[in-house]
């Protein structure tokens, strides 16, 4: 998990400023890569001078880093909870999958940035939570489809990594074309995905 981090603002930095900057930056990071995007980019998007940008954040380093862990730090509120619920396996899949569309609807712009440049960034240093975050995520899933096979709720002839693999991809690559204030919530689309993926799309009978 992600450690807190001492943040580099001014006495009179206001946290509604710096959150709406945020956001902003994350955005533009999502749409253009962290790699091309200046600092001089988030100032023209923010309708300010980049140097007033440093007024908020030493770097665009910085900014990447605090949308990463707060999105980080939301996520395992949630799964954490869920984990520790004392739910049986399909329930505590559904919860998780739940709580994904949740966050995608909360941190849309994380989730592809993490989904586009957690894998480089994990390499340094300051990144280095993206691993560990990965690596909790994984044996989570796994575990819990894991208990399901050994209970019989799931089938025992289901391969757990390429399972694990398929649910992974198919909720998150959602970050790509949801937009919050949809036609649907983000706990109906969970449904509809949790009806393909554990009951499939044939007809019942």
């Amino acid at each position: 998990m992600p450690a807190a981090k001492k943040k580099t603002t001014t006495a009179n930095a206001s946290p509604e400023r710096r959150r709406e900057l945020l956001n902003i930056a994350a955005e533009v990071f999502a749409a253009h890569g962290y790699n091309a995007t200046t600092v001089r980019r988030i100032a023209d998007e923010a309708g300010m001078l980049a140097g007033s940008l440093y007024y908020h954040f030493d770097s665009k380093e910085s900014m990447l880093d605090e949308i990463l862990s707060s999105f980080l730090t939301e996520l395992w509120d949630g799964y954490d909870a869920v984990l520790a619920a004392g739910l049986g396996p399909r329930e505590t899949i559904e919860a998780l999958v739940t709580e994904s569309f949740r966050e995608i609807d909360r941190h849309r712009a994380a989730v592809a940035i993490y989904q586009k440049e957690s894998r480089h960034l994990a390499a340094q240093p300051r990144f280095g939570y993206l691993s560990d975050s990965q690596q909790k995520f994984e044996k989570a899933w796994l575990g819990t489809l894991e208990r399901g096979v050994a209970d019989g709720v799931f089938r025992a002839d289901l391969d757990i990594r390429l399972t694990y693999r398929f649910v992974r991809d198919t909720v998150w690559v959602a970050a790509s074309w949801y937009r919050p204030g949809g036609q649907h919530s983000p706990e109906e689309i969970a449904r509809q995905y949790l009806s393909m993926v554990l009951d499939g799309i044939a007809a019942r009978v």
